[in-house]
Protein backbone atom coordinates (compact mmCIF):
# COMPACT_ATOMS: atom_id res chain seq x y z
CA UNK A 1 0.00 0.00 0.00
CA UNK A 2 1.42 3.38 -0.99
CA UNK A 3 2.02 5.93 1.74
CA UNK A 4 -0.14 9.06 1.38
CA UNK A 5 1.56 12.28 2.51
CA UNK A 6 -0.34 15.59 2.58
CA UNK A 7 1.89 18.66 2.25
CA UNK A 8 0.04 21.35 4.17
CA UNK A 9 0.31 24.76 5.77
CA UNK A 10 -2.45 27.36 5.64
CA UNK A 11 0.15 30.10 5.17
CA UNK A 12 0.87 30.86 1.51
CA UNK A 13 4.38 31.14 0.10
CA UNK A 14 6.07 28.65 2.41
CA UNK A 15 7.18 26.27 -0.35
CA UNK A 16 4.35 23.70 -0.36
CA UNK A 17 4.10 23.38 -4.13
CA UNK A 18 7.87 23.61 -4.64
CA UNK A 19 8.22 20.76 -2.14
CA UNK A 20 5.38 18.69 -3.62
CA UNK A 21 6.74 18.87 -7.17
CA UNK A 22 10.42 18.41 -6.33
CA UNK A 23 9.95 15.73 -3.70
CA UNK A 24 7.78 13.79 -6.16
CA UNK A 25 10.47 14.13 -8.85
CA UNK A 26 13.24 13.13 -6.40
CA UNK A 27 11.39 10.03 -5.20
CA UNK A 28 10.77 9.25 -8.88
CA UNK A 29 14.46 9.30 -9.79
CA UNK A 30 15.11 7.13 -6.74
CA UNK A 31 12.88 4.62 -8.54
CA UNK A 32 9.78 4.97 -6.43
CA UNK A 33 6.42 5.12 -8.17
CA UNK A 34 4.81 8.41 -7.20
CA UNK A 35 1.40 10.01 -7.66
CA UNK A 36 1.11 13.76 -7.06
CA UNK A 37 -2.39 15.11 -6.42
CA UNK A 38 -2.85 18.83 -7.01
CA UNK A 39 -5.47 19.86 -4.44
CA UNK A 40 -4.90 23.59 -4.81
CA UNK A 41 -7.16 25.65 -7.15
CA UNK A 42 -4.10 27.72 -8.12
CA UNK A 43 -2.92 24.56 -9.90
CA UNK A 44 0.77 25.44 -9.58
CA UNK A 45 1.83 21.83 -9.08
CA UNK A 46 0.06 20.98 -12.34
CA UNK A 47 1.89 23.65 -14.36
CA UNK A 48 5.12 22.96 -12.42
CA UNK A 49 5.15 19.45 -13.90
CA UNK A 50 4.66 20.71 -17.43
CA UNK A 51 0.89 20.21 -17.77
CA UNK A 52 -0.99 23.10 -19.40
CA UNK A 53 -3.60 24.12 -16.80
CA UNK A 54 -5.93 25.58 -19.44
CA UNK A 55 -6.16 22.21 -21.16
CA UNK A 56 -7.11 20.34 -17.97
CA UNK A 57 -10.62 18.94 -18.36
CA UNK A 58 -10.53 16.29 -15.67
CA UNK A 59 -8.65 16.07 -12.43
CA UNK A 60 -9.00 16.58 -8.68
CA UNK A 61 -12.39 18.28 -9.08
CA UNK A 62 -13.99 15.25 -10.79
CA UNK A 63 -12.24 12.92 -8.34
CA UNK A 64 -13.75 14.72 -5.32
CA UNK A 65 -17.16 14.94 -6.97
CA UNK A 66 -16.92 11.19 -7.68
CA UNK A 67 -18.01 11.85 -11.28
CA UNK A 68 -14.87 10.10 -12.54
CA UNK A 69 -12.75 7.29 -11.19
CA UNK A 70 -9.09 7.81 -10.27
CA UNK A 71 -7.84 5.89 -13.32
CA UNK A 72 -9.69 8.37 -15.58
CA UNK A 73 -8.05 11.48 -14.12
CA UNK A 74 -4.40 10.38 -13.75
CA UNK A 75 -1.98 11.82 -16.33
CA UNK A 76 1.67 11.02 -17.06
CA UNK A 77 4.25 13.76 -16.47
CA UNK A 78 7.67 14.55 -17.90
CA UNK A 79 9.26 13.33 -14.62
CA UNK A 80 10.29 9.66 -14.49
CA UNK A 81 7.93 7.49 -12.39
CA UNK A 82 5.69 10.46 -11.51
CA UNK A 83 1.97 10.55 -12.34
CA UNK A 84 -0.29 13.51 -11.63
CA UNK A 85 -3.92 14.21 -10.87
CA UNK A 86 -4.11 17.80 -12.14
CA UNK A 87 -6.09 20.77 -10.85
CA UNK A 88 -7.90 23.62 -12.53
CA UNK A 89 -9.30 26.91 -11.23
CA UNK A 90 -12.79 25.29 -11.09
CA UNK A 91 -11.56 23.44 -7.99
CA UNK A 92 -12.44 26.66 -6.13
CA UNK A 93 -16.12 25.65 -6.35
CA UNK A 94 -15.65 22.26 -4.75
CA UNK A 95 -15.85 23.51 -1.16
CA UNK A 96 -19.32 24.97 -1.78
CA UNK A 97 -20.49 21.94 -3.71
CA UNK A 98 -19.41 19.46 -1.05
CA UNK A 99 -20.92 21.36 1.87
CA UNK A 100 -24.28 19.53 1.78
CA UNK A 101 -22.83 16.12 0.97
CA UNK A 102 -22.81 13.31 3.44
CA UNK A 103 -19.34 12.41 4.79
CA UNK A 104 -17.93 15.31 2.81
CA UNK A 105 -14.54 15.09 4.56
CA UNK A 106 -14.07 11.55 3.22
CA UNK A 107 -14.50 12.18 -0.52
CA UNK A 108 -10.77 12.01 -1.31
CA UNK A 109 -10.17 9.06 1.01
CA UNK A 110 -12.90 7.06 -0.78
CA UNK A 111 -11.61 8.01 -4.21
CA UNK A 112 -8.06 6.91 -3.33
CA UNK A 113 -8.95 3.64 -1.62
CA UNK A 114 -7.94 1.44 -4.57
CA UNK A 115 -5.48 3.77 -6.26
CA UNK A 116 -2.93 4.19 -3.44
CA UNK A 117 -1.84 0.56 -3.67
CA UNK A 118 -0.52 1.18 -7.21
CA UNK A 119 2.11 3.65 -5.96
CA UNK A 120 4.92 3.74 -3.42
CA UNK A 121 4.05 7.31 -2.44
CA UNK A 122 1.04 9.56 -3.00
CA UNK A 123 1.75 13.25 -2.31
CA UNK A 124 -1.07 15.78 -1.95
CA UNK A 125 -0.26 19.44 -2.58
CA UNK A 126 -2.77 21.26 -0.35
CA UNK A 127 -4.30 24.71 -0.80
CA UNK A 128 -3.10 27.51 1.53
CA UNK A 129 -6.17 27.29 3.76
CA UNK A 130 -7.72 24.99 6.33
CA UNK A 131 -10.92 24.55 4.31
CA UNK A 132 -12.70 21.44 3.11
CA UNK A 133 -10.06 20.65 0.47
CA UNK A 134 -7.27 20.50 3.04
CA UNK A 135 -9.53 18.61 5.44
CA UNK A 136 -10.13 16.00 2.71
CA UNK A 137 -6.38 15.69 2.18
CA UNK A 138 -5.67 15.25 5.90
CA UNK A 139 -8.48 12.70 6.24
CA UNK A 140 -7.10 10.69 3.31
CA UNK A 141 -3.43 10.92 4.33
CA UNK A 142 -1.25 8.64 6.43
CA UNK A 143 0.87 11.62 7.43
CA UNK A 144 1.31 15.35 6.97
CA UNK A 145 4.47 17.24 6.06
CA UNK A 146 4.57 20.89 7.13
CA UNK A 147 6.87 23.27 5.24
CA UNK A 148 7.99 26.25 7.37
CA UNK A 149 9.83 29.14 5.77
CA UNK A 150 12.87 30.53 7.61
CA UNK A 151 11.38 34.00 7.88
CA UNK A 152 9.98 36.33 10.51
CA UNK A 153 6.43 35.01 10.88
CA UNK A 154 7.44 31.37 10.47
CA UNK A 155 5.73 30.04 13.58
CA UNK A 156 2.65 32.20 13.22
CA UNK A 157 -0.38 30.08 12.44
CA UNK A 158 1.50 26.85 13.14
CA UNK A 159 -0.48 26.31 16.35
CA UNK A 160 -3.71 26.59 14.36
CA UNK A 161 -2.50 24.01 11.85
CA UNK A 162 -1.41 21.62 14.61
CA UNK A 163 -4.81 22.01 16.29
CA UNK A 164 -6.48 21.16 12.96
CA UNK A 165 -4.25 18.08 12.68
CA UNK A 166 -5.24 17.09 16.25
CA UNK A 167 -8.96 17.44 15.56
CA UNK A 168 -8.63 15.46 12.30
CA UNK A 169 -6.83 12.75 14.30
CA UNK A 170 -9.63 12.76 16.85
CA UNK A 171 -12.63 12.87 14.52
CA UNK A 172 -11.76 11.74 10.99
CA UNK A 173 -8.43 9.94 10.85
CA UNK A 174 -6.95 8.35 14.01
CA UNK A 175 -3.92 7.19 12.07
CA UNK A 176 -2.80 10.61 10.81
CA UNK A 177 0.83 11.10 11.73
CA UNK A 178 3.16 14.08 11.37
CA UNK A 179 5.75 13.07 8.77
CA UNK A 180 7.86 16.04 9.75
CA UNK A 181 8.40 19.78 9.57
CA UNK A 182 10.51 20.98 6.68
CA UNK A 183 12.49 24.21 6.93
CA UNK A 184 12.43 26.02 3.58
CA UNK A 185 13.85 29.21 2.00
CA UNK A 186 16.87 29.11 4.27
CA UNK A 187 19.60 31.70 3.72
CA UNK A 188 22.68 30.96 5.80
CA UNK A 189 23.83 34.61 5.53
CA UNK A 190 20.79 35.87 7.42
CA UNK A 191 20.80 35.86 11.20
CA UNK A 192 17.01 35.60 11.11
CA UNK A 193 17.13 32.35 9.08
CA UNK A 194 19.46 30.82 11.66
CA UNK A 195 17.27 32.01 14.53
CA UNK A 196 14.18 30.42 12.97
CA UNK A 197 16.02 27.10 12.51
CA UNK A 198 17.12 27.22 16.13
CA UNK A 199 13.62 28.13 17.36
CA UNK A 200 11.83 25.42 15.34
CA UNK A 201 14.33 22.74 16.35
CA UNK A 202 14.07 23.80 20.01
CA UNK A 203 10.25 23.59 20.00
CA UNK A 204 9.74 20.56 17.78
CA UNK A 205 13.01 18.59 18.07
CA UNK A 206 12.52 15.15 16.51
CA UNK A 207 9.64 16.34 14.34
CA UNK A 208 11.95 18.50 12.19
CA UNK A 209 13.65 17.03 9.12
CA UNK A 210 17.46 17.16 9.12
CA UNK A 211 17.32 18.36 5.52
CA UNK A 212 16.88 22.13 5.10
CA UNK A 213 15.80 23.58 1.75
CA UNK A 214 18.03 26.54 0.94
CA UNK A 215 17.08 29.59 -1.08
CA UNK A 216 18.11 28.81 -4.63
CA UNK A 217 17.55 30.78 -7.85
CA UNK A 218 17.24 27.60 -9.92
CA UNK A 219 14.41 26.40 -7.67
CA UNK A 220 12.47 29.59 -8.47
CA UNK A 221 13.20 29.34 -12.21
CA UNK A 222 12.27 25.68 -12.76
CA UNK A 223 8.44 26.05 -12.56
CA UNK A 224 8.39 28.65 -15.35
CA UNK A 225 9.81 25.94 -17.64
CA UNK A 226 7.26 23.39 -16.40
CA UNK A 227 10.03 21.27 -14.95
CA UNK A 228 11.07 19.94 -11.57
CA UNK A 229 14.46 21.03 -10.24
CA UNK A 230 15.78 17.53 -10.99
CA UNK A 231 14.97 17.95 -14.69
CA UNK A 232 15.84 21.65 -14.85
CA UNK A 233 19.23 21.53 -13.14
CA UNK A 234 20.17 18.29 -11.43
CA UNK A 235 23.49 19.75 -10.25
CA UNK A 236 21.91 22.68 -8.38
CA UNK A 237 21.80 23.11 -4.63
CA UNK A 238 17.99 22.85 -4.79
CA UNK A 239 18.17 19.44 -6.49
CA UNK A 240 20.65 18.18 -3.87
CA UNK A 241 18.39 19.41 -1.05
CA UNK A 242 15.30 17.64 -2.40
CA UNK A 243 17.17 14.41 -3.13
CA UNK A 244 18.42 14.49 0.47
CA UNK A 245 14.85 15.00 1.67
CA UNK A 246 13.62 12.08 -0.45
CA UNK A 247 16.34 9.84 0.99
CA UNK A 248 15.50 10.99 4.51
CA UNK A 249 11.85 10.07 3.95
CA UNK A 250 12.76 6.68 2.51
CA UNK A 251 15.03 5.97 5.47
CA UNK A 252 12.43 7.23 7.93
CA UNK A 253 9.92 4.86 6.37
CA UNK A 254 12.41 2.03 6.75
CA UNK A 255 13.11 1.77 3.06
CA UNK A 256 16.58 1.62 1.65
CA UNK A 257 17.36 3.14 -1.71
Amino acid sequence: MGKIIAIANQKGGVGKTTTSVNLAASLGVLEKKVLLIDADPQANATSGLGVDVESVEKGTYQLLEHTMGPEEVVVKTNSPNVDLIPAHIDLVAIEIELVDKDRREYMLKQALSDLASQYDYVLIDCAPSLGLLTLNALTAADSVMIPIQCEYFALEGLGKLLNTVKSVQKIHNNNLDIEGMLLTMYDSRLRLSNQVVEEVRKHFAEMVFDTIIQRNVKLSEAPSYGESIIKYDASSKGAANYLNLANEILNKNKEKV
